[in-house]
């Protein structure tokens, strides 16, 4: 395969195609807009900078970003490099400060059921920062720390300088005490569960080498995991170099060298390219099928019974349920697993057998744990893997995290950057030293933060500790979008009708700015300069984020904008350490460069600067799990044993009906496919990480949103056979509701999908036609339709994907959407 044809970005967008796809206003301001939006240079210019999506090279031409390509040493890059453009020069920039207009009359006795009504006044960065400051005073003064909560738990633009959340959390905590969170969105089930079991969080640890599982397996199991669709994006400047690796794969298969399943409901676009088996199996059903297939090792004696008597504890309490010899009388045999789970039985031993044959690797991915009782897959994922006795051996085992920024790359083992502190300095205290939070918790679970607002003072159980919810009164989010990570949106209209102010910081008009009260215009990543890491694991080396243009209108950076806040209480000095950007960038690269003088020796920061970029050599491979094999005692695991825990009995002592002291199947409170609830909503709504964006990020590149939005709006993926029963064609417009809520989508049929399963993928921007609960939302937010449950009592995560929704085509004449662009200006009355 030739390196042009790798490249699978789109060919650079000249000046005027990219002026036909944006507002005008954006790539020529205004007059009175000139200063702000001034250009950094005149004369055409290359420049380098990092990003989620990739390094890039981006020609800079009359002071505007008018081509980007992806950096010479990355062999697979992105297409959406390519919206990078359009994100820039999107109509939906936020310009300017604004300031809700109710909110602008009464403060914090406005009506707050005007939330979401878009309209807003212009306002000065002085009077800003001055209405955030008198705020934080207010709240602090007249309630005290537990009012105050700092939403954070975001995928922040890249940068490890201009790292929004530790800029937001410094200036805060210079202020006062607040609410914090603990976990997060994306693994907030797995994080919990897999400490218990295997000692750490499993889901953001370096994995086994690509190189040694080409090499090494036989069976490749994907389960519920797209690393070809996931991959294209990292936590830091991502390099991609996991798509070598997945080539390789690809081409053994063909070979038949090695045997690849993909065990998921839908046909992936791993599967569709590497061209491997796949494994249909009822949504949410994944645990009756491991069970089934427990049973057959265990049955057939496939098991490895020395591995599990020298690494495991608990197999043997385990085993009568499995057996039907527990309390519910029911052996978990194939048979059993067929009914709920939709695989026949002959298919589950054979799959139990082929595992068993030789080395297996078991790769999961994350979206099977963002469910109703999501710790029991990645639990009794561990359990098969330690019944097959492969953990740390190499090409066999269990990795939860081989489809997040290219973890399977072996890591260089040089340091990497380190990030703006969001700690006070030593032997500082805040302004106010308050810390009586009135018996409320300090700390909430994430998800957990609209039933703080609408179940104040409620005791919850999280992880074998009692939280009483805390009806915080006011909420700062940076470069976070909470309306778009949370579940339930009507929900959470009710809920922020309790607060008092929010404020928001961002550079784009998401929901959770129009939900807001006080709107601060930063600039994106791509109007400022920074380093970050090149390789969030594999650590390949350090790329400069040189500045492509000045910041658009009145948007400032995250320092900036803290700084200025910080300044009001006397604390910007210590806020900044007396240094400016620049300073800041060669402190952190000089601070990395003495970490890796010896084995890895970087050039002076200018130098380095100069060139934008120092690379290190590829690492070394690894096998997970191995020192745990060679030495369960010398290398024992963080477990409370140390060994692998099949029966755990913390978590046993906690009592929690809905996550008992080992791995079992439970019916979910809504599932497809004869699951309850589904004879009023039939289909399973999926709502996976999208193809052509991050999260939310890039959902306002119009280039980009126009590569697959159907009538301007969000496409729902469903099947032909689901179709054709609802008279719906592919390009239709469709609504998709439950009693949560509803949505206009377009609809995309696909053969990829099965019957009883459709997606909407998770990100899409929501745009309701009004702020009144049940409006319609005009573009497809999924989470307008999911439920907001905790996934258990341990975990307290996010149950996204059980939600089961209806779909119909739609009639009449369809709403505008209302989800991009800026707000309604009104001058204050």
């Amino acid at each position: 395969m030739t390196q042009n044809s790798r490249r699978v970005f789109l060919k650079g967008l000249s000046l005027s195609t990219v002026a036909a796809l944006v507002s005008p206003s954006l790539l020529f301001p205004r007059e009175s807009e000139a200063k702000t939006a001034a250009p950094a240079g005149s004369g055409s210019d290359w420049k380098i900078t990092g990003s989620h999506w990739g390094a890039i090279r981006a020609r800079v031409a009359g002071g505007k970003v008018v081509e980007v390509k992806a950096f010479e040493f990355d062999k697979y890059p992105t297409e959406m490099i390519q919206g990078i453009i359009g994100l820039i020069y999107s109509p939906s920039r936020i310009r300017y400060p604004m300031v809700r207009l109710d909110w602008l009359k009464k403060r914090h006795l406005s009506d707050t059921t005007q939330r979401g009504d878009n309209r807003f006044v212009r306002v000065t960065w002085d009077q800003a920062l001055d209405l955030f400051y008198s705020e934080l005073e207010r709240i602090q003064t007249s309630y005290g720390p537990w009012a105050m909560h700092t939403g954070l738990v975001g995928w922040r633009q890249t940068g490890q300088f201009h790292t929004c959340g530790n800029h937001m959390l410094r200036a805060i905590n210079m202020h006062g005490h607040t609410i914090s969170t603990a976990g997060d969105y994306s693994t907030g089930a797995g994080q919990v569960i897999l400490p218990y079991v295997l000692g750490s969080t499993e889901v953001y640890s370096q994995g086994t080498s690509w190189e040694i599982i080409l090499k090494e397996s036989k069976t490749v199991i994907f389960w519920a995991s797209d690393p070809v669709k996931n991959l294209q994006v990292g936590w830091n400047c991502e390099t991609h170099e996991s798509f070598a690796y997945l080539e390789q794969l690809k081409n053994k298969i063909a070979k038949k060298e090695i045997r690849v399943i993909s065990i998921d409901p839908v046909r992936s676009k791993t599967q569709n390219y590497l061209g491997c088996e796949k494994q249909y199996v009822n949504p949410l059903t994944d645990v009756a099928l491991m069970m089934g297939l427990a049973h057959t090792l265990y049955t057939e004696k496939l098991h490895d019974q020395k591995f599990l008597d020298s690494y495991t504890l608990g197999f043997e309490k385990f085993l009568p349920y499995l057996l039907g010899q527990g309390s519910d009388k029911t052996a978990k045999t194939p048979e059993w697993a067929e009914k709920i789970c939709g695989v026949k039985a002959q298919q589950i031993r054979e799959l139990a057998r082929l595992m068993a044959s030789g080395r297996t690797q078991l790769i999961f991915g994350w979206a099977v744990q963002r469910q109703q009782h999501g710790e029991q897959p990645y639990w009794m994922g561990a359990v098969l893997a330690a019944m097959l006795g492969q953990i740390g051996l190499p090409g066999g085992g269990i990795s939860y995290a081989h489809h997040y920024s290219s973890i399977g790359v072996p890591s260089s083992g040089a340091a990497m950057p380190g990030s703006f502190p969001l700690n006070l300095d030593p032997g500082k205290k805040p302004k106010y030293t308050n810390t009586d939070y009135k018996g409320y918790s300090p700390m909430i679970p994430c998800a957990r933060a609209i039933d703080a607002l609408l179940e104040p003072g409620k005791v919850i159980d999280y992880n074998g500790q009692k939280v009483k919810l805390p009806p915080y009164k006011m909420a700062i989010y940076s470069g976070c979008n909470q309306w778009h990570r949370q579940q339930d949106r009507n929900r959470m209209k009710k809920a922020f009708h309790r607060l008092e102010t929010v404020v928001a910081v961002d550079f784009t008009w998401t929901a959770t700015c129009r939900f807001a009260d006080i709107v601060l215009p930063a600039c994106t990543q791509f109007e400022r300069n920074d380093i970050d890491a090149y390789g969030s694991y594999s650590g390949r080396g350090v790329i400069a984020m040189q500045k492509l243009v000045d910041p658009l209108f009145s948007s400032k950076t995250d320092f900036e904008i803290f700084r200025g806040l910080t300044q009001r209480f006397g604390r910007d000095k210590e806020y900044s350490r007396n240094m400016n950007e620049m300073q800041w960038l060669e402190f952190l690269y000089e601070n990395c460069r003495k970490e890796n003088d010896k084995k890895f020796p970087m050039p002076p920061f200018k130098e380095f600067w100069a060139k934008g970029f120092v690379l290190f050599p590829a690492g070394k491979p690894w096998v997970r799990h191995a020192d745990f094999r060679e030495d369960a005692e010398l290398n024992a695991l963080g477990t409370p044993s140390g060994f692998i825990e099949i029966f755990s009995r913390k978590i046993a002592s906690y009592n929690y009906a809905d996550c008992p002291g080992h791995p079992v199947w439970m019916e979910k409170s809504e599932r497809s496919h004869g699951g309850p609830n589904s004879k009023r909503f039939p289909l399973w709504m999926q709502s996976a990480h999208p193809d052509k964006r991050l999260h939310s990020q890039m959902c306002d590149s119009e280039p980009m949103r126009a590569t697959y939005a159907i009538q301007g709006r969000e496409p729902l993926f469903m099947s032909p056979e689901d179709a054709r029963q609802r008279g719906i064609k592919h390009g239709d417009l469709v609504r998709v509701f439950n009693d949560r809520g509803q949505a206009l989508v377009g609809a995309h049929v696909s053969s990829d999908f099965p019957k009883g399963v459709v997606r909407l993928q998770e990100g899409a921007w929501y745009g309701p036609t009004g702020p009144e609960i049940g409006a319609l939302d005009t573009y497809g937010d999924p989470n307008t339709m999911t439920q907001d449950i905790g996934s258990s009592r341990l975990a307290q995560a996010i149950s996204a994907n059980t939600c089961v929704v209806e779909v119909e085509k739609y009639k009449g004449k369809a709403p505008a959407v209302t989800a991009f662009g800026g707000p309604t200006e009104v001058m204050p009355e």
